[in-house]
């Protein structure tokens, strides 16, 4: 749109790619300055201003963000924030998004967490190649975290809802204040060596940088990629991530979320077996039915050796049935063949012919007389008739006139 110079940018267009740009070109980073024209709103946010000596930026901290945090800053205050840059485009002002803020001075620890995370990350302990799959159905689940920490309650009153038949073991140990690093890796070598648990729960609640720095510490980093059981890190809230989170084989936002990637959702199993029972309950019944018809069809075959004796009989029966008719129309056929015959001798029959007036001629020997040339004058023949016959004398000879043949 911007590229195209015939079109004309509406203003709210305009501070809309600006918008975009910059979020685009400003990753999350760090800054420091000084706090000034503080305002906490109704609504929960706060606006303010970072200033140093040479320049001011108006920012603004959601009250999502704002709070996790266990201190509110004041006027005055020096303070180092993680931020994004952005425009609201309402007003076309230039200002940074806070995600996290904390009083100044804390960025040596900020130094140490990323030396330690570049040095472990070189050394491949967060590939995900290394990383264990959290088993889906365990038989026992372990925890390390304060005997006493709300995050404990919080855990194991997830674990009760979820699925309260799998026994929990409890590791305690100190996660805040001095030497609590070198304990807290002391109780994941302990369930390491004991092996009693499927999946080890390392959690506690949130807090400062400062409370969870026990967490970015080397030795519970080493001592989480040693152990030999999955482990999941449950610490702080969902925006605090330590080197535990990047260790550990997996991440949850909070320790309710450890506890629930622990294990299975009892409801939902139960659900799930429902669906399964009642699917097979569909399923046999199903097979059952069709069991069923085919042996009522296999039934209808099956003949006992009286049923078996009564259908041969039957069977002879219909066939005796076919043949006497098929006889009878046999005899039918015959007879009415032997009347055509008769009928057509009948026509061929001197004597029937002789019945309607003719005669036949024989000489005296009894040759047949055909033509008047076999006569003579004075010869005797005999006259056949249709009844009796006669002798008689030839008279007279005509011949055959040419006509006459």
């Amino acid at each position: 749109m911007a590229d195209n110079p015939t079109h004309i940018l509406t203003v709210s267009e305009l501070n809309r790619l600006a918008r975009d740009v910059l979020e685009r070109s400003f990753p999350l980073f760090w800054i420091s300055g000084e706090i000034s024209n503080m305002t906490r709103a109704a609504s929960g946010h706060w606006y303010f201003s970072l200033k140093d000596s040479g320049a001011q930026v108006r920012c603004v901290m959601f009250r999502g963000r704002n709070s996790y945090l266990d201190w509110v800053p004041k006027e005055g205050d020096k303070v180092e924030a993680r931020a994004l840059v952005t425009l609201y485009e309402a007003r076309g002002d230039f200002q940074l998004t806070i995600e996290f803020l904390q009083r100044a001075g804390l960025g040596a620890l900020f130094e140490a967490y990323e030396r330690l995370r570049n040095k472990l990350e070189a050394e491949g302990l967060f590939d995900a190649s290394r990383k264990r799959p959290i088993p889906g159905h365990p038989h026992q689940i372990g925890i390390v975290t304060s005997a006493d920490a709300a995050a404990l309650r919080d855990v194991l009153t997830t674990l009760k809802r979820r699925m309260p038949s799998i026994p929990v073991i409890i590791y305690p140990t100190p996660v805040q204040g001095k030497g609590a690093a070198a304990q807290i890796a002391a109780a994941i070598n302990t369930a390491s060596q004991r092996a009693e648990c499927d999946v080890l729960i390392i959690c506690r609640g949130g807090g400062s940088i400062e409370d969870l720095w026990q967490f970015n510490e080397e030795i519970v980093a080493r001592a989480i990629a040693a152990c030999k059981i999955p482990t999941i890190s449950g610490v702080g809230h969902e925006t605090d991530f330590t080197i535990a989170d990047f260790v550990a084989d997996q991440r949850a936002a909070t320790p309710t979320a450890a506890a629930e990637l622990a294990t299975p959702n009892r409801a939902a199993l139960l659900n799930r077996l429902q669906q399964l029972q009642s699917g097979m309950a569909r399923q046999m019944g199903y097979v059952i039915a069709s069991r069923a018809q085919q042996l009522d069809f296999l039934g209808r075959r099956l003949l006992s050796p009286a049923q078996q004796v009564a259908y041969k009989l039957s069977h002879l029966g219909q066939l005796n049935l076919r043949l006497q008719a098929a006889l009878a129309k046999r005899l039918q056929q015959q007879q009415q063949h032997l009347l055509r015959l008769q009928q057509n001798l009948s026509h061929l029959n001197p004597q029937a012919v002789l019945s309607r007036g003719y005669a036949l001629v024989h000489s005296m020997d009894g040759q047949l007389i055909r033509a008047s040339q076999q006569l003579a004058k004075g010869q005797a023949i005999q006259l056949t008739f249709g009844e009796g016959s006669a002798d008689a004398a030839v008279t007279s000879v005509n011949p055959a006139r040419p006509q006459d043949h």
